[in-house]
């Protein structure tokens, strides 16, 4: 009998030694700071605290300080759970692993170049010789897109980064800069006041939007479970509001290939 007993408690002590703990961690659902932080914990707590009640899975929300540091947490797989755009997806899909699961429903992203509305300035050409706001260097179509238009056009400008698509709205508005980037769902997001303020300029054409991906490590029965509760969203938001602030109806199931469109673009900025 005390064999028995010794037995069983050495192979009690191999499993708690050996067996993998991840499933008792939070998982971490990472959001890129397109918006400030207090911001975006108001929109997406609400989100992640359904997704938490619909899978059983404890979900905590996180962001970074701006999206440079956003990006570096990607590339170590800090975060189990990610909301990033599409070329962060390319690029950390290849490099950590990440695979999409959901997608905004009947969304194309668009970048933007928004002026004050108040200033006559209703031409590209105008922007020449100009300090121009964007997020960040690699933010997709705030960024990306929009230098790449004002670029092909040969305007001259110097951009300035001012790290949330927010703070673009911001220095806009205030009349602080003359015009800078963004893109339809956060400039849609933002305060009346601020809105208000604003007029576009000039629009890109649509790619495929953020996606939301998971790192490769989470197990299927995880995945799977995340990905329907995530689908099932839009049937508690007719009740809950929950994906009103986000400006998503609903998101719906994504695969890898959804975004070659961003990948013949062929862009560098991550992999150089």
């Amino acid at each position: 009998m005390i064999g028995d007993l010794t037995m069983k408690q050495w192979i009690l002590t191999a499993l708690l030694l050996f067996t993998p703990i991840s499933w008792c961690k939070p998982l971490v659902f990472g959001v890129v700071p397109q918006q400030s932080a207090s911001r975006l914990a108001d929109n997406w707590t609400p989100v992640i605290k359904a997704l938490s009640e619909e899978t059983g899975l404890e979900i905590v929300f996180a962001t970074a300080p701006d999206i440079p540091a956003f990006e570096a947490r990607l590339s170590e797989g800090d975060y189990d759970i990610a909301y990033m755009n599409p070329y962060h997806y390319v690029v950390f899909h290849q490099q950590v692993g990440y695979q999409a699961i959901a997608k905004a429903k009947d969304t194309l992203i668009y970048g933007l170049i928004v002026v004050n509305a108040n200033d006559s300035i209703n031409s590209i050409s105008q922007l020449s010789g100009q300090t121009l706001a964007f997020p960040s260097p690699a933010a997709f179509a705030a960024t990306i897109l929009t230098q790449g238009y004002l670029n092909q056009q040969g305007i001259e400008y110097q951009p300035k980064y001012v790290s949330s698509h927010d703070s673009v709205y911001l220095n806009v508005a205030r009349g602080l800069l003359p015009a800078g980037g963004g893109i339809a769902r956060t400039l849609n997001a933002a305060p009346a006041d601020v809105r208000q303020q604003l007029k576009i300029l000039w629009t890109s054409d649509g790619y495929t939007p953020h996606p939301i991906a998971v790192k490769p490590n989470l197990d299927a029965n995880t995945v799977l479970a995340l990905q329907n509760a995530l689908l099932n969203l839009h049937q508690r938001n007719k009740t809950e509001s929950l994906l009103n602030p986000l400006k998503i109806s609903a998101f719906v199931a994504a695969q890898d290939s959804d975004w070659n469109d961003i990948r013949q673009l062929d862009i560098k900025l991550l992999t150089d």
